[in-house]
């Protein structure tokens, strides 16, 4: 199955949340974890078990693991080997973005399917052209996975870049339109996805790529499900509201981390 149709599969099965894995400084204190390599190793370990086949989709944060060098990089491997097939869909937010070979190098590391760090789906930057993107979505393609292109992001200095008009077009609605040819005739949706942050505000931008809306910023960080109706309205069915301190901050009781995450999802299913 595509990625597209697992997605489709697995929101219907849990919900549309996509909960984050992000070991956080603040967060493996507030867990009463040392914030090293063992502390880091019990928070993951303790997601895993918690959100494993219990929710759509699990976002690892791969820069709060990397901050621990190599073996924070092993236990990035770890979780994302012990998450997969679960039931729950991996995106391993990684943001990457290059040209030729190196692209190349980054879509086989992370989207080859036999490789150590494959994750269901990643994200990518597009904003050194949407054309350096093909060799992520040709990898996808042959392993069934998918790729969440950054289009309209709700930091502060996104909108100099993805608000600039070029022709008749923003560059963020560039972004949206080519992801809507990508995924032209896919059913039940294409595999190639945007990241819409859930606190911009408001856009006039075509969301209808015919593919999932990765929309993080829902929750502790201000995104609400009133927001989330406003902003994607007609396409609400492809949107996978991304939340993880407003879920971890349960933790590290798993049972509570596994009401929280459900509440989330009965929130969202009930919007």
């Amino acid at each position: 199955m595509s990625f597209g149709s697992r997605a489709h599969v697995a929101m219907q099965a849990y919900g549309p949340a996509c909960i984050g894995i992000d070991p956080h400084p603040s967060l493996l204190e507030q867990w009463g974890l040392p914030d090293d390599i063992e502390g880091l190793d019990r928070f993951a370990r303790t997601c895993v078990e918690a959100f494993a086949g219990q929710v759509a989709f699990v976002k690892p944060q791969s820069a709060f693991f990397e901050r621990f060098g190599a073996r924070g990089v092993v236990v990035l491997e770890r979780t994302i080997e012990d998450l997969r097939h679960t039931g729950s869909l991996v995106v391993l937010d990684v943001k990457r973005g290059d040209i030729g070979s190196t692209a190349q190098a980054y879509a086989d590391a992370y989207l080859d399917d036999d490789a150590p760090m494959a994750a269901d789906a990643i994200t990518v930057s597009p904003y050194l052209g949407f054309g350096s993107l093909t060799p992520f979505f040709e990898v996808a393609e042959k392993n069934d996975a998918g790729v969440f292109v950054l289009a309209l992001t709700s930091n502060p200095e996104g909108p100099d870049v993805q608000h600039a008009v070029r022709g008749d077009r923003t560059v963020a609605g560039s972004v949206l339109a080519q992801l809507a040819e990508l995924n032209a005739g896919a059913s039940p949706m294409g595999s190639y996805g945007a990241v819409v942050g859930a606190t911009i505000g408001s856009s006039s931008e075509d969301l209808a790529i015919n593919g999932p809306l990765l929309v993080p910023g829902f929750g502790a960080q201000g995104g609400t499900v009133d927001d989330i109706r406003r902003l994607f309205g007609d396409v609400i069915d492809q949107v996978i509201p991304s939340t993880s301190r407003g879920v971890l901050s349960a933790g590290p009781d798993v049972a509570a981390l596994r009401d929280a995450a459900s509440r989330v999802n009965a929130e969202l299913v009930g919007s």
